[in-house]
């Protein structure tokens, strides 16, 4: 066997169609190496010509993912992070945006000396030196590199031309090339699968010049051997290279059935590396932790207020945190999406044990938030507000306890005469802060610490010492600060005669993960079961 000392290239492409859950593949991959004792980095390849996600709709694309170093990224970093444990940056996130920004700026620095500058070989070569740069920087035992897109897309084609250059150049030893594609039954009445948009993903993979070593099987069926042979027989794949990826009511179920698949065995197979026994830790570190997930029988019901309600994907990491903090209370937790301006906001909120208000940007359904903090204030249902859901929960306290009747934010009023809520910069605060929180307080019982580090993503904030000030006469305490260009910034406020009245203006949830999750949701979820008593 030789040693693993070099870094090992994983490659994940998709076929037939989009949507089909690669980033939950790499994963998942990426968690049971982890669980070998392996150093796991990954990256994300993303063909949209966005510079970042910044910019575009939660409705439409989804949470944007904040990395420690302040990158706004694609979600698949978020299950990254969450399935593999680690903290990720820039380096594990390049769009088409991205590349042809820093090509078009060396172009017009005059960088390239009057050459034509063209997809090949320039933008293929930024493109391969971002794998270069990744593996020397944090120098992984296995990186993982997913490919966004489908197979085919015009989009995509400079990604895999280049990685195509990469293989040869790296050894083809050395980098093990993935497809999942979808398994497709037409009939309502037969289960007889579909291989043929599958055999013509692979060929079409073949012909851009690199030969899948694994295929990956995605099915809502049970698979036949007689299908498993037929790919094995058009393909030319190993069927001890074929896997299979079923629907499941968890996404946190994959990495077991992969595992039970023995695609460790052969991806440490494939590279020539040894399987050392004693350094896998997979069955103690994560099938014992969805064991005692599926024993949990009681269930909480949480509202989640939001301004992307339509697209739940736009609250992914709130949800899982959710989640995880209730598994850590041993219950299991029933998101209630309260959409805004919905005429029965009063009733689904009665149903709830616990609401969270996440962050959200624009003046759209802003008064109805407001007006149903007000109630779950009044009605004393536990509440935990992030980000814009605690600027909301400030707005409202200081119009109707405070009485300043035009208790505003900037944002939603630029012309307000006693703003709550401020401009603290032009720019976009982000990344991971360091906050102080002070003693005796809900916060330090929540945190344990009196510095922490959160993840931000803001432009916004309460900083005036004068309000600040008008708040701590009352109930409302202001339990975590942090410092930004020499102004106190208001970073948790807690209600210190209930006993969950919760908002921070940080993102916790950006630092939850199975397992280790922020002490802020295990409060919320642990006054939420205790608001049923």
């Amino acid at each position: 066997m030789k040693s693993d000392s070099k870094t090992r290239v994983i490659i994940l492409f998709g076929g037939v169609y989009s949507s089909l859950g690669k980033g939950i593949v790499i994963s998942s991959i990426g968690k049971i190496l982890s669980c070998l004792g392996k150093k796991v980095s990954i990256l994300k390849f993303d063909p949209y010509l966005n510079v970042d996600p910044e910019n575009m709709s939660p409705n439409q694309h989804g949470e944007v993912y904040v990395c420690k170093d302040g990158a706004q990224t694609d979600l698949d970093l978020g299950n990254y992070e969450r399935f593999i444990g680690c903290e990720l940056t820039q380096m594990s996130n390049i769009t088409s945006g991205r590349i042809y920004n820093e090509i078009i700026k060396k172009e017009r620095d005059g960088k390239y000396n009057g050459k034509t500058v063209q997809v090949i070989p320039h933008v293929v070569n930024m493109i391969n030196s971002k794998i270069y740069s990744i593996i020397e920087k944090e120098k992984p035992n296995f990186l993982l590199i997913e490919v966004g897109g489908t197979i085919g897309d015009a989009e995509s084609i400079p990604f895999v031309e280049a990685i195509s250059q990469f293989i040869i150049e790296y050894k083809k030893e050395n980098v093990l090339s993935c497809l999942l594609c979808p398994l497709i039954n037409l009939s309502a009445t037969s289960n007889e699968l579909k291989t043929k948009p599958t055999q013509h993903s692979i060929r079409q993979l073949r012909s851009m010049g690199i030969d899948p070593n694994f295929l990956i099987l995605r099915t809502n069926t049970k698979i036949d051997e007689n299908v498993i042979e037929k790919l094995h027989t058009t393909s030319h794949i190993d069927k001890k290279n074929i896997f299979i990826s079923p629907n499941l009511n968890s996404i946190y179920d994959l990495p077991d059935i992969l595992y039970k698949q023995q695609m460790h065995l052969t991806i440490l197979n494939f590279f020539s590396i040894a399987y050392n026994k004693n350094n896998d830790n997979f069955e103690k570190k994560w099938s014992k932790y969805n064991e005692k997930i599926k024993k949990i029988t009681k269930v909480i019901n949480i509202g989640l207020m939001g301004k992307y309600t339509e697209l739940h994907d736009a609250y992914f990491s709130v949800v899982e945190s959710l989640k995880f903090a209730g598994y850590e209370n041993n219950v299991k937790v029933k998101i209630v999406w309260i959409k805004v301006n919905d005429k029965n906001f009063k009733n689904l909120i009665k149903k709830c044990n616990g609401i969270i208000v996440p962050g959200g940007f624009g003046d759209r359904g802003i008064e109805f938030m407001i007006n149903a903090i007000k109630f779950i204030r009044e009605n004393n249902i536990p509440i935990f507000g992030i980000c814009l859901g605690m600027q909301l929960m400030l707005i409202e306290f200081a119009r109707n306890v405070l009485k300043i009747k035009d208790a505003h934010s900037i944002e939603f009023s630029p012309k307000a005469k006693n703003p709550i809520i401020d401009l603290i910069d032009g720019k976009l605060i982000l990344g991971d802060k360091k906050c102080f929180v002070k003693n005796e307080t809900i916060a330090k019982n929540i945190y344990k610490k009196n510095i922490i580090f959160q993840r931000h993503r803001h432009r916004y904030g309460l900083f005036e010492e004068r309000i600040m000030k008008k708040f701590s006469k009352s109930n409302i305490n202001i339990s975590i600060i942090s410092k930004y260009n020499n102004k106190t910034i208001c970073e948790f406020i807690e209600d210190k005669n209930k006993k969950c009245y919760i908002g921070c203006q940080f993102h916790p949830e950006f630092h939850s993960k199975p397992q280790n999750v922020d002490p802020a949701f295990l409060f919320f979820i642990k006054q939420s079961i205790n608001a049923i008593k």
